[in-house]
């Protein structure tokens, strides 16, 4: 295993883009924190949501588009780009069949060549907008949302 974390950030993405979950173990340490509300602590809470989105985007792929490594190697942040087709439940909500594109920027903390904590950004928005759940900004939703007023 590279302990080298610009390597780390290039592995997640391939990881994912491969929807083998079992490889989170390569890359996240045990004792593992994740401040993302979706994902449980420990390698097996990333191994958790990782599997429930791909079981929804089955086709999902990822692409590091920056990754960086502070001076004392021990955060790394790197930018994202996630795109599939929305063919299964996602998030609770039913498959609708389109695509979609959605940008993240994660934040780790490296120790011993593993992540053992993590932040994100991520754009859940676009992807929701894209698959239909939510209108676009600035309209009224088709099925029973809100409804703006014409004034």
């Amino acid at each position: 295993m590279s302990t080298d974390p610009v390597k780390l950030g290039y592995l997640f993405a391939e990881i994912v883009s491969g929807h083998d979950v079992s490889r989170f173990d390569e890359i996240v340490a045990p004792g593992y924190l994740n401040h993302n509300a979706f994902a449980e602590p420990g390698p097996e809470g990333v191994k958790k949501v990782f599997g429930a989105i791909i079981a929804g985007v089955p086709d999902l792929n990822v692409s590091a588009e920056d990754v960086f490594v502070s001076a004392d190697g021990s955060r790394l942040v790197g930018r994202y780009r996630y795109e599939g087709t929305h063919t299964g439940n996602f998030l609770g909500y039913p498959a609708t069949g389109k695509a979609f594109a959605m940008r993240s920027i994660d934040i780790w903390r490296v120790e011993d060549g593993r992540f053992i904590e993590h932040w994100d950004e991520l754009n859940t928005l676009d992807i929701f907008t894209q698959i239909g759940a939510l209108a676009p900004l600035g309209q009224p939703r088709a099925h029973g949302g809100p409804q703006q007023s014409a004034t």
